[in-house]
């Protein structure tokens, strides 16, 4: 070997080491499987949860801009408010469903969602469903990232009214100006640091957003009745749309709702499984409806009376805020601006940042733990992606991103299906973290998942496409199954994997009874066997030494 050779050869192995984590004991994973405490079981000093941080979970997760301004699209389509809100309500106690059966996955088991879902598409399979989930979490981070970069400008426009007359030096074809990029980095530098908090330490910003964008929703549809003197005239439109096209444009828009939160749908393991108890998270059902419609509520209200003193539907709350002149409307200005700085935030925290970090622990848990991931995940979102260039130029891929639903909802299905009906809850934990255990059927893939996928999938690839690129003007029955897009999707990939899983059953993958984390595993090692238990943070160890045959 030559003396560069040699040089180059010491870098990487330094390098290499100087990445990787330490080296953690597991009461799960065999010795020689990589593992870390983010990706093992949570131990019970870490399940802080309860129902009042799901409340708050919630209430962070739902109240953002884009729930504000999501009845203008029912609206501008033809349909009404009755029917914005029928469908916000209706697409809510559908996701409602796999969010509450999914969410019992994690508050059981106390594993992330990567973890979770090697029960029902095998060791090596279930990678392929933690990337759809990721690169989803990605571009969604983005987007909320780049929208509370105009909330943020909102803030300083109210302090210093020449922020807004920086001078541009960016080209036009950039998609953004010499202010805007500003705005974007100093919001990507405030929720930075927020971003970097363990999840289990969330629940008091949670509470802490919940209070502050609920006062700043009421406050914005308050004070613009007042100003309007009425709640302007929105009530009184009538549907530009009848028919069975008003029919199907309905079930369109409480299937993209729902879609809207496939995401969380599929994840929300990652999450629950901080909960110090089981039923907690079934007030998910609960809360989800109820604060997504009194945000809807609230647009709409002040939405309706802002034609009234600007003879204008302005649906965007930073645009709205802005209109406000004078001492007063300054201060106003900026608290709804701050009121969403905080509500991207707390989206971006518990519906993107977090999810994209588990997976990035669960692909490369060597290397990454949550917070490297949630480091990871804002810079790709926030630079690498260029938001800017996504909202500026490209309306179809925002269309293929909500569209992005039809491969979670088969995903979900197989999550949820599996845990309730096929393993009727009855999960060996260890052999989850074990490539060569109970759950990695064949070469890690469980075929009945992937047909089940497959099922699922293409009947709704003509409608992805045709809404991606409407000039296909593609027709027939098949394209109304995109109008029931996740609704299909779901139903469908649950009932093909239980049926197969019924016709045949993996043997090998039933038990009697659930296997915890919370009993003492021995596993053996080279020099005897390590005792662990995983209900401290730091895994207690104790050598039993052996004869060797």
């Amino acid at each position: 070997m030559t003396l560069r050779q040699r040089i180059i050869s010491k870098v990487k192995a330094n390098a290499g080491s100087s990445w990787a984590l330490p080296k953690q004991q597991s009461s799960c994973a065999p010795p020689e499987v990589w593992t870390n405490k983010d990706n093992d079981v949570t131990p019970a000093s870490r399940r802080t949860w309860t129902s009042l941080t799901i409340l708050g979970f919630w209430f962070s997760d739902a109240l953002n801009m884009q729930g504000w301004e999501g009845p203008s699209s029912v609206i501008s389509i033809g349909l009404t408010w009755r029917e914005a809100l029928l469908a916000q309500a209706v697409a809510m106690i559908i996701i409602s469903i796999p969010l509450v059966l999914n969410g019992a996955i994690g508050s059981a088991l106390h594993v992330p969602y990567p973890v979770a879902a090697r029960s029902g598409f095998g060791y090596q399979f279930a990678k392929f469903a933690v990337v759809v989930r990721m690169v989803t979490a990605l571009f969604w981070h983005a987007i909320q990232t780049y929208s509370g970069s105009f909330a943020l400008t909102l803030c300083i426009a109210a302090i210093w009214p020449s922020y807004l007359r920086i001078p541009n030096h960016i080209p036009d074809h950039i998609g953004l100006t010499t202010q805007q990029m500003v705005s974007h980095l100093l919001f990507w530098l405030i929720q930075l640091p927020v971003l970097m908090i363990s999840p289990h330490k969330l629940r008091w910003f949670f509470m802490f957003k919940a209070i502050v964008v609920s006062a700043c929703c009421i406050g914005v549809a308050a004070g613009m009745c007042k100003f309007a003197q009425s709640s302007g005239d929105i009530w009184k439109q009538e549907p530009r749309i009848h028919g069975s096209a008003r029919a199907w444009m309905i079930l369109t828009c409480m299937m993209s709702n729902a879609g809207g939160w496939a995401t969380m749908a599929t994840n929300i393991p990652d999450f629950t499984r901080y909960m110090n108890g089981r039923k907690g998270q079934y007030w998910q059902a609960f809360f989800l409806p109820v604060i997504t419609i009194f945000l809807a509520l609230m647009a709409i209200i002040g939405t309706s009376a802002s034609k009234v003193v600007y003879d204008e539907y302005i649906w965007d709350p930073t645009v709205l805020a802005s209109k406000w002149t004078g001492p007063k409307g300054r201060c106003a200005s900026f608290f709804v601006g701050f009121s969403w700085v905080v509500g991207q935030i707390g989206t971006n925290l518990s519906a993107n940042v977090i999810t994209a970090a588990n997976d990035l622990t669960s692909l490369f848990p060597k290397y990454i733990n949550i917070r490297r991931g949630a480091f990871i995940a804002t810079v790709i979102g926030g630079w690498v992606m260029q938001p800017w260039k996504i909202v500026y130029s490209a309306s179809q891929l925002l269309t293929f991103m909500a569209g992005l639903a039809v491969f979670l909802a088969p995903v979900a299905a197989v999550l949820s299906s599996d845990f309730w009906i096929v393993k009727r809850k009855k999960i060996d934990i260890p052999a989850l973290y074990d490539p060569k255990g109970r759950y990695e059927y064949w070469h890690g893939i469980n075929w009945r998942a992937v047909v089940a996928f497959v099922v699922a999938l293409t009947p709704n690839l003509p409608g992805l496409a045709n809404s991606v690129q409407p000039s296909l003007n593609l027709s027939g029955g098949i394209i109304h199954v995109w109008d029931i897009n996740y609704l299909y999707g779901f139903t469908s990939a649950a009932t093909v994997y239980v049926t197969l899983s019924k016709l045949f059953p993996a043997h090998e993958t039933l038990i009697d009874e659930m296997i915890t984390e919370d009993e003492i595993w021995a596993v053996n090692d080279d020099n005897g066997i390590i005792m662990a238990n995983s209900e401290s943070d730091e895994f207690e160890t104790e050598k039993v030494l052996t004869e060797k045959s």
